[in-house]
């Protein structure tokens, strides 16, 4: 079973207050999932890591054996991909993570997006980071 997971996470000041979510849905569009959370306090790239993170968990409690990651973050997919080094030593280790929950799948690809065709993943951890205050 195929899913697109749209994935995001974002923090206010950065860092500051930080987010993540995940919109998971059919490849028709049809939404079978979503699922954000609150991180407290950490960068802007973590939280989007984060947010890969949790959309994987999901789709792998889902069953699926393919994942369409569609993220925001052109730095979060350059570095998945292999265009991109992971220098920052935070982030090595969601890297890695993130690696490895992609290799439970069978197919998987990360690309991102505009902002825009993201909403339903940026709302959400705008919802997360809203009910803090």
């Amino acid at each position: 079973m195929k899913l697109v997971v749209h994935v995001d996470g974002g923090a206010r000041g950065n860092p500051g207050p930080a987010a993540a979510a995940a919109v998971l849905a059919t490849p028709d569009g049809d939404v079978v999932d979503e699922a954000h959370a609150f991180l407290g306090v950490a960068t802007n790239n973590v939280a989007e890591y984060r947010g890969l993170l949790l959309g994987l968990e999901r789709a792998n409690a889902l069953g699926a054996d393919e994942v369409e990651i569609v993220n925001d973050s052109e730095l979060v997919a350059k570095q998945i991909n292999g265009l991109y080094k992971v220098k920052h030593p935070d982030m090595r280790p969601l890297h890695a993570q993130a690696m490895r929950a992609l290799s439970g799948f069978d197919r998987w690809t990360v690309r991102s997006v505009p902002r825009a065709e993201n909403a339903g993943a940026d709302a959400l951890v705008n919802q997360a980071l809203d009910a803090v205050r």
